[in-house]
């Protein structure tokens, strides 16, 4: 009896534990975003939080479903990225926490190395402001062309003012970078990407971007739930120790935690 009772016990205490866990649906792009979020799932569950995580291949949709109420957080932009689409979308979505930093790299399945890469060579960029600007950048930093001053994190193709090489830029979908290796010189591509199209972050670029404070991914919530414990709860389990030895362990450098 004594043996019984403890067990219809400790059911009940299942149950009153499962009935109490508050799930969230987070949003991420596919790769690293979703392989850390994966890690993620069990320290949250630990603290009463259930992550039902949702993969978007594009850029785009995360905001918008995020804006919509659709899903309660996402986990795969930078805030430049994020500035730019409330700008141009009027999106009540706020930053609540850093993550990790993904360094850009250009990539060429023609060339080894950037001195090889050809006068008028085609280089395929992201398509969008935030990415396709830091593209830009990352060519200048490395000497290859010069943007006119004042162009801040965003400028375009149009802002170059001397391109000795005489490139001629291939705007795409950051998602359809990869892609694109085999018909271009030299192609931009942001981490995550790169790592889904069985690219090495580290061993592969060509041209490669220093870490830059302003490109650290964040998650983002609605302002409206910014301050609900749920919140903290994402936010303390994802920079957990556990998550940090994980992505350090897996990506050996391709990604780095800010925490």
């Amino acid at each position: 009896m004594l043996n019984r009772s403890f067990l219809v016990a400790l059911s009940l205490a299942v149950l009153v534990g499962t009935a109490s866990a508050e799930t969230i649906r987070v949003a991420v792009t596919p790769g690293p975003h979703a392989q850390i979020l994966e890690a993620v799932k069990p320290v949250a569950a630990a603290k009463g939080l259930d992550i039902e995580i949702l993969e978007f291949s594009d850029y785009v949709v995360p905001n918008q479903a995020l804006d919509a109420g659709e899903i309660e957080a996402n986990s795969f932009q930078n805030q430049p990225y994020l500035d730019n689409q409330k700008a141009d979308r009027g999106y009540r979505i706020e930053p609540v926490a850093p993550t990790v930093n993904f360094p850009l790299g250009v990539y060429s399945r023609k060339w080894k190395s950037w001195d090889e890469v050809p006068e008028g060579a085609s280089i395929a960029i992201q398509n969008d402001p935030t990415n396709g600007g830091r593209s830009l950048l990352l060519l200048q930093d490395k000497g290859v062309i010069r943007l006119k001053d004042g162009v801040g994190f965003k400028p375009t193709v149009i802002d170059i003012v001397e391109n000795p090489k005489k490139l001629r830029f291939v705007e795409l979908e950051a998602a359809q970078t990869p892609r694109a290796l085999d018909d271009v010189d030299a192609a931009a591509i942001n981490t995550n990407y790169a790592v889904s199209a069985g690219l090495d972050p580290v061993k592969d670029p060509i041209l490669k971007e220093d870490a830059k404070g302003p490109y650290v991914n964040l998650i983002a919530v609605r302002a409206v739930d910014k301050d609900k414990p749920w919140v903290k709860t994402l936010v303390d389990s994802y920079r957990s120790p556990e998550v940090k030895a994980f992505v350090l362990e897996t990506f050996k450098g391709s990604v780095l935690p800010s925490w």
